[in-house]
């Protein structure tokens, strides 16, 4: 059932250039679309269906109006991985390992959850203890010292079978440097049950650190069945409507074919967040900037990331519900703020916002929906920053009076007037967002004052202005696609794949033979998989004694030395001359570039009457003048106060701040 062949479905879903290149991107309120053809982006936002994301693809597609026989590819970002994960709502999952060592993903490391609480409980581990199964053997760094004893993996397997799992992580000591038990193992499991799901360490994330390693294998077969149920269900319903098969996004930003992600769903957790920071620095490349802070707010959270030089940055890994995740991926801070957060009173009288989101259902109070909490978006149409009576996503009318009602009640709740309530709501989220662009600049050494705030998402651009104040920035770029900026990023991200193979030892002992000749296995299997691809070496280092790695580029064995330390200097301000530097492992990242279209600015609408409407912006009523995106053209300049439209966004103007519309189409909104 499980195919563990995928280089020939790989090669086929090769995108040719050929048609319209579509990205839909599945958010937990909306879906979004982006189609590129020709140049020209065509887009559309549609409800999302949390019961079965496949339905909102389908209708995404249907209404976009991009004739089908005219698509060449179907990009796809998913938070089914994510969710499942947040949720707990993963398959029930069995973990073989040798003996010994089966409680290693719930012994974890030392640090607590909570520095100051010592009776907080850790997240409690992916595969209970009653389903761990232990083998006798015993690899260690010098080979092998027990032989895989036969008996006890028929005695295993039996087990599994006994347990009646969906899903089986195989673990066992140092298969990352001889896999061979492991993979005798997984065979027997895979030829005995067909039906269950299995994860091998050794195929999911070759590297030290066994509980890192049997972290991330146990995610992968935990979230395995779940997400290649829906990634068939979604690739046969693209095929019923005569389209291609799609291909997902990876946390790494890059895009595999449908196969590979249903055979390696840990490397898909971060798929949406990542689509959006590559769209972020296609976009903002396009308008002349290459440092950027980039600001997605969607309808349930935020995702922060950084872009440099015009490169995403990205990590080695995150920690996603309490779990380590050990892949390449971009390196994206998350929070749960958005428009559907839902505001609440503490056991202290104090005024919350979030986590819980309204989501698409009932969705905020605004929608008529049946929700009856204060969102975000309620206090965003309560303060004027919305158009009463706004459609979005073709089927949700906002309602102004159902927001003031809901927002009256909080407000009497907290004895307080309805707009200091509204703004309090408003303030308190975006509190929770400047953290997290803190996160991802300060504490990573980047003074955020030398960069752009580059917002989209259906929310991002009515908060923009403020989150750059309070970072003391001066330039904020909101792009003409920012309300289906992920789905853009999906339509324009290369194919890619990443490798990763151990090499321990200090630097200065392992010549260039030792980097080539590992580099070399890796690329003739990057190869296979993606026939000719742009390929990119890296090296994860650290100096000796430490615990903890940097990736730094290692296309030349002289030059990783001193890569590694302008990083650690650039990272914590310091660096080490006089101290060994070890190489911990290497990395390949191989990408096959898809063609990226030119943006352009549709021919302007005919300019409407000029309209204002009353808007609050912390310092009273005022009323600000409201423009259609459609109607400006490039090097027209708006002053705030103002709010401009969008198709699928809308974006708030300040007072002191000046939007001008750039040759893409942009809006660079500098202030005064």
């Amino acid at each position: 059932m499980w195919d563990d062949n995928i280089a020939a479905v790989t090669r086929a879903s090769r995108f040719d250039g050929q048609g319209a290149r579509v990205g839909v991107d599945v958010g937990g309120t909306f879906t979004d679309l982006v189609a590129v053809h020709d140049g020209t982006l065509v887009t559309a936002k549609v409800p999302s269906v949390p019961q079965d994301q496949s339905l909102g693809v389908v209708s995404a597609l249907e209404t976009s109006g991009v004739p089908y026989d005219e698509i060449g590819l179907v990009a796809h970002g998913t938070t089914v991985a994510t969710n499942a994960l947040l949720e707990r709502r993963g398959a029930r999952t069995a973990l073989v390992t040798t003996a010994g060592f089966r409680d290693v993903i719930e012994i974890a490391r030392q640090n607590r959850p909570s520095l100051y609480d010592l009776t907080a409980p850790p997240p409690a581990p992916l595969v209970p203890r009653e389903l761990r199964f232990t083998v006798s053997e015993r690899i260690g760094p010098e080979g092998v010292h027990t032989e895989l004893d036969e008996l006890s993996v028929r005695q295993a397997v039996d087990d599994v079978r006994a347990a009646g799992v969906d899903a089986v992580a195989v673990c066992l000591l140092f298969s990352f440097a001889d896999p061979a038990h492991e993979r005798r193992i997984r065979d027997a499991l895979r030829e005995t049950l067909p039906d269950v799901f299995t994860s091998a360490s050794s195929d999911v994330l070759p590297e030290f650190r066994e509980y890192e390693r049997f972290a991330t294998t146990t995610a992968d077969a935990y979230l395995g069945p779940g997400l290649a149920s829906y990634l068939n269900r979604l690739a046969e319903r693209l095929e019923e409507a005569g389209l291609p098969r799609p291909v997902v996004m990876q946390s790494s930003g890059g895009v595999i074919d449908v196969a590979t992600a249903a055979a390696l769903p840990s490397t898909c957790v971060l798929s949406g967040p990542a689509a959006g920071v590559v769209a972020a620095a296609y976009v903002a490349g396009q308008s002349g900037y290459s440092d950027l802070l980039t600001f997605d707010m969607g309808g349930t959270s935020t995702d922060v990331g950084l872009v440099l030089d015009g490169e995403v940055q990205m990590t080695t890994g995150a920690m996603v519900s309490g779990i380590p995740v050990r892949h390449p991926m971009v390196d994206v801070h998350t929070v749960s703020a958005g428009g559907g957060s839902i505001a609440w009173i503490d056991s202290g009288h104090a005024l919350r916002v979030g986590p819980r989101s309204a989501g698409a259902t009932p969705g905020p109070a605004s929608y008529g929906h049946g929700g009856e909490d204060v969102t975000v978006t309620d206090a965003d149409l309560f303060l004027g920053h919305l158009e009463d009576g706004a459609t979005l996503g073709g089927e949700v009318v906002l309602r102004r009076d159902l927001a003031a009602g809901a927002i009256s009640k909080l407000a009497a709740d907290l004895r307080l007037d309805p707009v200091a309530a509204a703004e309090g709501v408003v303030r308190i989220a975006e509190a929770e967002m400047v953290r997290a662009l803190r996160v991802i600049s300060i504490e990573r050494g980047i003074d955020p004052r030398e960069l752009t705030l580059l917002a989209f998402g259906g929310a991002g651009g009515m908060h923009a202005c403020r989150l750059a104040e309070e970072l003391q920035m001066t330039r904020v770029l909101f792009p003409r696609a920012a309300g289906v900026l992920s789905a853009l990023g999906l339509a324009v991200s290369d194919l890619r794949r990443d490798y990763v193979t151990p090499l321990f030892g200090p630097v200065d002992e392992l010549n260039a033979s030792h980097l080539e000749t590992a580099f070399a296995a890796l690329e003739e299997r990057a190869r296979v998989e993606l026939e000719t691809p742009a390929l990119e070496r890296s090296a994860d280092v650290r100096y000796r004694g430490q615990s903890f790695e940097l990736t730094v580029p290692a296309a030349e064995h002289a030059a990783v030395a001193s890569a590694f330390h302008a990083a650690h200097e650039r990272r914590y301000g310091y660096h080490l001359t006089d101290t060994p530097v070890e190489l911990v492992a290497l990395r390949l990242a191989a990408r096959s570039p898809v063609p990226k279209p030119a943006l352009t600015v549709p021919a302007a609408a005919p300019r409407p009457e000029e309209r204002t409407r009353r808007a609050h912006f912390g310092e009273g009523w005022v009323e600000a003048r409201v423009v259609e995106i459609g109607a400006l053209r490039p090097g027209d300049t708006v002053p705030g106060p103002a709010v401009v439209e969008l198709p699928e966004a809308t974006c708030v103007v300040r007072p002191r701040w000046d939007a001008t519309v750039d040759e893409t189409g942009a809006l660079v909104l500098e202030r005064r």
